[in-house]
């Protein structure tokens, strides 16, 4: 069970300090004397997301992996490296992990007055019309295949035979902060089923009707990295 309630609070902490950011710090905060502190805007939030990933990849690694994302799991699984049971059990926890991180992030934001959730509260992910850059479809399904491609080739690449285990944390955080850089504009950046799931359970609406792609895109770009690493360059 260690392997799963690591997972749970990996998930979890990725979820809060990610979002959290998004919600809570990425505006500036005005109080009577004039503006008392500073949005950290969306460099900020790509270093909170990057961040959180090495943290919490040197403090669970070693117990699970540090999947925190059930598209890295099913990845991670179709490339040979885990279990079914355990994949299952991963996503589980990772779900229930999301979940519970909305729910204290709502909880929080809820005490600031006059708040309102907002039709993509929580930092849920979208596209289309009313969403940051109002990017289509499209474009919103081939950013989170390609860039989950990219993110399950290096998590693969760097704890491998090839790899230098000792950075992989560090890699893997640096290469989601360089993808939030550039899909924040367009979907808000997922890369990650259940990074998705929380928000948009709560925030209803739009968020939880485009939910889909957020499972389908970044699910399709994994299996495919598996896939590419597996017959590409494990193989002798």
């Amino acid at each position: 069970m260690k392997k799963y309630v690591a997972e749970l609070i990996g998930t979890f902490s990725l979820v809060l300090f990610g979002c959290g950011s998004a919600v809570i710090a990425s505006h500036d905060v005005v109080g009577p004397g004039g503006v008392s502190a500073l949005g950290i805007g969306l460099l900020g939030i790509a270093i909170a997301f990057g961040f959180a990933v090495v943290a919490m990849a040197y403090a669970i690694g070693g117990i699970s992996g540090c999947h925190i994302n059930p598209a890295v799991t099913i990845g991670v699984l179709v490339a040979g490296k885990i279990e079914m049971k355990d994949a299952v059990g991963y996503i589980v926890a990772q779900c229930i992990g999301t979940i519970l991180a909305a729910a204290v992030l709502f909880l929080i934001v809820s005490g600031r007055p006059e708040y309102q959730l907002g039709e993509y509260g929580l930092g849920a992910n979208g596209w289309g019309p009313g969403y940051l850059g109002e990017y289509n479809m499209l474009s919103a399904f081939v950013i989170e295949t390609v860039m989950t491609f990219l993110f399950l080739f290096v998590i693969l690449a760097v704890t491998s035979k090839f790899g230098n285990g000792t950075m992989a944390g560090l890699a893997i955080g640096i290469t989601l902060v360089l993808i939030h850089l550039v899909a924040i504009p367009v979907t808000g950046t997922s890369v990650n089923p259940a990074r998705s799931l929380g928000p948009a359970l709560f925030a209803g609406g739009k968020a939880l009707a485009q939910l889909w792609l957020f499972f389908v895109a970044p699910i399709l770009g994994a299996v495919l990295a598996a896939v590419v690493w597996k017959f590409g360059f494990e193989k002798e």
